[in-house]
């Protein structure tokens, strides 16, 4: 339990500058706090889902009023009541059941929920959701952003546009590409699934569609059919949109605003987890530290954990072995330093970056040549032993998986999540709170005589087990439980209270942002399959 005398120490140490260890994967002490320079980025609000697609139950905008700007207030207060605090983790809630057609789904998705909750100001992460209208399945992404959110802004806008076009038939590419050069109506690729306060780059999106067109161009001119893979589209669609952020900021741009936003997306960084799911096929492309992993329920009433991705960092010995072989001997020593990629970043792949991708003559006849970049947030450090660049790189491993009736949700979250909580801790969780939301109103076993004492004796036993009071967004149940458990895995209200009221200048010490979509399938529809393909 965090007695208020735990609250005091934390008010007490930041006021101190008690030096705590920090989470998740800021640029280190050599870059100063990103959070003195006001961000400038120009975003619009964008509702791009179809009428009643989505059920959305908060605005997104975090309640500032419960919020501490600072330490240095005089007063200063870890208080929220009950209702506040759920004010504040339902405000990111989204929702979407997949409709029936002719009263059947034979979509194997069910339903996604999804949720955020900010740490930085702004939030650094991001998410995408969509169903692929050109090509079959759902597409789901988490994107955790670093030294700021435009790379992850633009990686969640754009990504997911890149894998659809990847597994576009040739022909359906053509008939694109004829109706843009006949000034005609574009067919679309994705039915997206936004949260209304979900934001884009509305200044930029001409080039960005222009960009993708080069893209599908290049597909055309390779003349294969049939085209890639699903494995080999997703490798070459996070490849290509990396190589597009790059040459984007070194293209030379009159507009200003389009130039400051290239400069930021590129310098800023993100990692990425997407999952397509088509049928009984599960693919996900992980680049970095993101994770998805299957809750699955064995034939004998368990739950199990199937991990689908691995953490790219310092404490994966592929990735160690990987860039020992992509660089000379003589900078085994130097790769990892206090378990930082160059002493610097925590994931060893990502998109953006690229103070870690270019040659120190390419940032700098970049940057001296644009106006004043600190006000944009971008910082021109080279680190010791840079030497032989890239040393990052955005290729995602892609995990292939057939589903199986017993597999019953997906759970992609950025590592806000995963550094409070296991990946068992996870499953359990979301398979408790699928269990209960499954429990039907009980039928009452009267005894006879019936009287008044045993009635409220029943109505108290139905209320003690929480049905009520449950989140029904299993999204927020994570995120409460990630951020307000205590030692015996229950949670804390006071506790729970104190990180989502630590102001701006500490809550990043104490948790990260935090992201979370948890899929659900539809087990008729993967029985039928293997029923209908025996």
């Amino acid at each position: 339990m965090m007695s208020r005398t735990v609250s005091s120490w934390i008010l007490s140490s930041a006021r101190n500058s008690i030096v705590l260890q920090g989470k998740g994967h800021l640029y280190s002490i050599h870059i100063p706090n990103r959070n003195k320079i006001k961000w400038k980025l120009v975003l619009s609000k964008t509702r791009l889902y179809p009428a009643g697609s989505c059920s959305l139950d908060n605005t997104f905008s975090l309640k500032k009023a419960f919020r501490h700007t600072s330490t240095e207030e005089e007063h200063f207060s870890f208080q929220l009541s009950p209702s506040q605090i759920n004010d504040v983790l339902r405000a990111g809630e989204l929702s979407h059941k997949i409709l029936y057609l002719n009263g059947k789904n034979a979509n194997s998705v069910l339903r996604f929920e999804s949720n955020q909750l900010a740490s930085n100001t702004p939030i650094e992460d991001r998410r995408s959701a969509a169903t692929c209208l050109q090509t079959k399945g759902m597409m789901f992404g988490v994107f955790d952003g670093h030294a700021g959110s435009a790379c992850a802004q633009a990686v969640s806008e754009r990504l997911l546009h890149y894998i659809a076009v990847s597994l576009m038939s040739r022909q359906t590419l053509e008939e694109i590409e004829l109706a843009v050069e006949c000034m005609k109506p574009v067919l679309p690729i994705l039915q997206w699934h936004k949260h209304p306060n979900d934001v884009e780059y509305r200044e930029i999106t001409s080039q960005y569609f222009e960009n993708l067109r080069v893209y599908w161009q290049h597909l055309l001119d390779l003349d294969t059919e049939p085209g890639f893979s699903l494995e080999e589209a997703m490798i070459c669609a996070f490849k290509r949109l990396d190589s597009d952020i790059s040459l984007e900021v070194q293209a030379p741009q009159e507009n200003e605003l389009m130039r400051n936003i290239a400069l930021q997306v590129a310098f800023s960084g993100a990692t990425a987890c997407v999952a397509h799911i088509d049928g009984v096929h599960l693919h996900v492309a992980n680049t970095g530290d993101c994770r998805a992993i299957l809750g699955v329920h064995e034939e004998d009433g368990t739950w199990s954990t199937l991990p689908l991705t691995r953490d790219h960092n310092a404490f994966d010995e592929f990735e160690i072995r990987r860039l020992k072989r992509e660089h000379p001997r003589s900078e085994e020593k130097t790769l990892f330093v206090n378990d930082r990629l160059l002493g610097i970043l925590m994931p060893s792949r990502a998109f953006g970056d690229v103070q870690l991708k270019w040659s120190k003559e390419l940032q700098h006849s970049i940057l001296e040549n644009s106006c004043d970049v600190e006000a944009l947030n971008i910082y021109q450090y080279v680190p010791p032993n840079y030497h032989t660049p890239p040393y990052l790189t955005a290729e995602p491993e892609v995990t292939y998986h057939k589903l199986r009736s017993k597999d019953k949700f997906l759970v992609i979250a950025s590592d806000g999540l995963w550094e409070m909580l296991s990946n068992e801790k996870v499953v359990n969780l979301v398979a408790g709170h699928l269990t209960e939301l499954n429990v039907q109103k009980p039928q009452l076993a009267f005894e006879k005589p019936v009287n008044l004492g045993y009635m409220h004796s029943l109505l108290l036993q139905r209320k003690n087990r929480g049905i009520a009071s449950l989140d029904q967004n299993v999204a927020t149940h994570l995120i409460r439980h990630a951020i307000g458990s205590n030692e015996y895995g229950e949670v804390d209200q006071e506790k729970l209270a104190a990180m989502l009221t630590l102001p701006e200048d500490l809550a990043r010490m104490y948790r990260d942002d935090i992201t979370v979509t948890v899929v659900y399938f539809n087990s008729e529809t993967i029985e039928n399959y293997y029923r209908n393909n025996e």
